[in-house]
């Protein structure tokens, strides 16, 4: 058994897995944000992990202690030179401590390589090479070219967003509308209880395999302050980061003849977004194939590190 850490921006997450991949604990804490604030301070969120881990490692050593081969944790942000943020020194400092009190084996991961093995494990796509993958959060708009390797993954970034991402696109809406942050889950109930009506439009930035969405961003604010009504609002955000996702992907398909995509991050879950990717990319003429993790999968969890962990012990 393996236990894996990840102590993201705003999600404290402890996971055990079993050999043949068997999900045996997944636990998560939301970092706490004052109603009305866009994120939190660094500190505040490392502050907040140092609370929340102890409560999480408990329930899982309680539970499988005596079958604990090793440890996994996320140590950045991506696999490659330069990624820190210091909430991952936290997920390091307990696995390291952990890993020397059982005298069981410290396995490094990063959190973008988790949430690929978990889009991988829970959608059930085994890919037989390169495939794209978009990491959309608020904190990445990825385009990824990945290539699966025997541990870990070959990863080439080929686009992001040139300003702000789609998830703090979707917050800052939803801020702005009085919903708690994060804001994706309440924008999108808005828009399902709403009445249906057609969704503004905000032309999106698309410059080959960069996006922008400060410009959108901006004018549904301005949307919000003339009255228009919030519903209108929130579905014309989701169809701005759906349609600037289709053009870049559809490109991205064009130029390296992949047709297989993984969508990961909390982003993807929205069933908005989903649906018009699917109408647009797996249509015949495209011939697109999209591998959605599942919603509670897409979100900041511990499972794919501890998965990734998994394959490296058995390495």
């Amino acid at each position: 058994m393996i236990i894996g850490i990840d102590t993201s921006n705003y999600t404290t997450s402890v996971a055990v897995v079993s050999d043949e991949q068997q999900l045996l604990l997944d636990r998560r804490i939301i970092l706490d944000v004052a109603q009305g604030e866009r994120g939190l301070q660094q500190s505040a969120a490392v502050f907040q992990h140092l609370q929340n881990m102890p409560e999480l490692l408990a329930q899982a050593l309680d539970l499988y202690r005596p079958w604990l081969t090793g440890i996994c944790f996320s140590a950045t942000p991506r696999p490659r030179e330069g990624s820190y943020m210091p909430v991952f020194k936290v997920g390091a400092g307990y696995a390291r401590t952990l890993s020397a009190a059982l005298g069981i084996p410290l396995l490094t991961s990063t959190h973008q390589e988790g949430h690929l093995a978990a889009g991988l494990w829970s959608s059930g796509f085994v890919p037989t090479g390169s495939f794209l993958t978009i990491h959309l959060s608020g904190g990445t708009t990825d385009l990824l070219l990945v290539k699966p390797l025997s541990r870990g993954f070959e990863i080439e970034t080929l686009g992001s967003s040139s300003d702000i991402h789609a998830g703090q696109f979707v917050d800052r809406i939803g801020v702005a509308l009085g919903l708690e942050f994060p804001a994706g889950m309440a924008l999108e109930r808005l828009v399902k209880e709403g009445n249906n009506s057609e969704g503004l439009v905000f032309p999106g930035s698309v410059d080959n395999y960069m996006m922008s969405f400060s410009g959108p961003c901006s004018a549904a604010k301005r949307a919000l302050q003339s009255g228009e009504p919030p519903v209108r609002v929130a579905y014309g955000v989701f169809r701005c980061i759906a349609n600037s996702l289709e053009k870049v992907l559809g490109k991205a398909m064009q130029d390296t003849g992949l047709k297989d995509i993984l969508l990961v991050g909390g982003v993807a879950a929205n069933s908005l977004i989903r649906e018009r990717l699917v109408y647009r990319l797996e249509h015949r003429a495209v011939g697109g194939r999209l591998h959605f993790a599942e919603p509670t999968y897409c979100r900041d969890n511990a499972v794919g590190v501890a998965l990734l962990g998994l394959n490296d012990y058995c390495e």
